[in-house]
């Protein structure tokens, strides 16, 4: 024999800590050229964008629509919002844009705020509306009974309350109300900016509108409070219809949307967003589609369940399927300074190699073994408000969730 036991033991763990050794190594050495390859596409896909910007490139002459609405948001208005605005008046020129503004009942100083901007926007000769409201959402949760129309449901609570997205739809028909009158005489847009209270530039919106060739039935930003947390979790959903895996990036459990995402394209599909900064086609608006923000039924709502009008408007686009809805990561919008700040790190990718290394394991370690009922609990309640009413359907039965939300005087509140 020529080895022993004990040597053939030996060589056994040799060979066993190599192979070990081996394949260790094999895991760093190809982890790390996958995150710096990413890395290498996040912070060269940023900088393209901002090449191209500032190459001075012609735009393509566009009419934009300029809705937006707010509530108690003063201190983005008076630093940041207003002078934004005007610069992207100025940007496109006042003969091709319309602002419209609704303010519903601040306590705050954002009524003073939008004043001022209507004063500097007359000055620009502007086409304009910016319509503050005294009506607070104290009043709205009062009415009468005899005032109460739809979006009012018996809660849990044992009260008849106001649910939140029927209000909040309601709203933001008013911003459109002008893109509609004014179509009808004549006077027409290309696209409607939906702007909510973030801090933004007039590079984020252009590059928003740029989105996968300015083709597209939606192009979102990627909206930020409280980095590396994205906030808009009501209104996303992925390619397969589906919410997040995960709040930090790279977000999506959706294969299309997830390769989209980290390979840093500028249009990664999805099948609803809003997060931010919204340009959409005006034409589904002024069509004889007549396309609307609306919540689901109160029939349905009646059954614990509720979806984001800013995601069943997407469910409603008949353009949705044919053009796409797309999320814009090279837009990064942020609901105070700091939010935006830290998106936007000078000189360096704004997702860390580590960041970038640890997300993509967490992401596939929750699809290997997450596993949940929020789905099958949506899907079968939704089956009980189908079998109440011939006719009941909702197509927009990716954005439920299983929640109820009510309006309150000092904002909204889960029942």
């Amino acid at each position: 024999m020529l080895l022993s036991a004990a040597n053939r033991l030996y060589l056994r763990r040799i060979i066993r800590w190599r192979t070990t050794r081996v394949v260790l190594f094999l895991f760093f050495l190809i982890n790390l050229l996958d995150v710096l390859r990413i890395h290498h596409k996040i912070v060269e896909g940023d900088r393209q964008q901002l090449l191209r910007r500032g190459s001075g490139a012609a735009r393509p002459r566009e009419r934009i629509y300029i809705a937006s609405m707010h509530w108690n948001n003063a201190q983005v208005l008076k630093d940041y919002w207003n002078d934004a605005v005007i610069q992207l008046t100025e940007t496109f020129g006042p003969d091709n844009v319309f602002v419209s503004i609704y303010e519903s009942g601040s306590w705050d100083d954002s009524k003073q705020a939008l004043r001022e901007l209507d004063a500097e926007l007359d000055k620009r000769n502007v086409p304009r509306r910016v319509e503050v409201s005294d009506t607070t959402h104290e009043d709205e949760i009062n009415k009468a009974a005899e005032e109460r129309g739809e979006g009012w449901i018996d809660t849990a609570r044992g009260r008849r309350e106001l649910r939140r997205i029927p209000y909040l739809a309601r709203l933001r028909n008013r911003t459109i109300q002008d893109l509609v009158e004014l179509s009808k005489k004549g006077v027409t847009f290309d696209k409607v900016l939906f702007l909510n209270d973030v801090v933004f530039t007039i590079d984020d919106v252009l590059t928003l509108l740029d989105t996968n060739g300015g083709n597209y039935a939606a192009a979102c930003s990627l909206d930020f409070s409280k980095p590396p947390l994205y906030y808009d979790t009501f209104a996303l959903r992925d390619s397969e219809g589906n919410a997040h895996a995960m709040q930090t990036w790279p977000y999506f459990g959706a294969r299309d949307s997830r390769n989209a995402l980290v390979n840093h394209v500028d249009a990664v599909p999805v099948t609803s967003c809003w997060n931010g900064i919204v340009v959409m086609p005006a034409e589904p608006f002024v069509s004889s589609i007549k396309l609307r923000f609306r919540a689901v039924p109160d029939s349905l709502a009646a059954h614990h369940l509720e979806g984001s009008e800013c995601c069943l408007i997407h469910a409603d686009n008949p353009l949705s399927k044919t053009k796409g809805v797309y999320l814009n990561p090279r837009v990064r919008v942020g609901y105070n300074y700091p939010a935006y700040a830290a998106t936007h790190p000078p000189g360096r990718s704004w997702v860390s190699a580590w960041d970038i290394f640890a997300g993509l394991w967490e992401n596939r370690i929750r699809r290997w073994t997450a596993w949940t009922l929020d789905r099958w609990v949506v899907r079968s309640r939704v089956r009980r408000w189908e079998k109440e009413t011939d006719g009941n359907r909702e197509p927009g039965e990716f954005c439920l969730i299983n929640e109820m939300q009510v309006l309150v005087e000092n904002g909204w509140a889960h029942v």
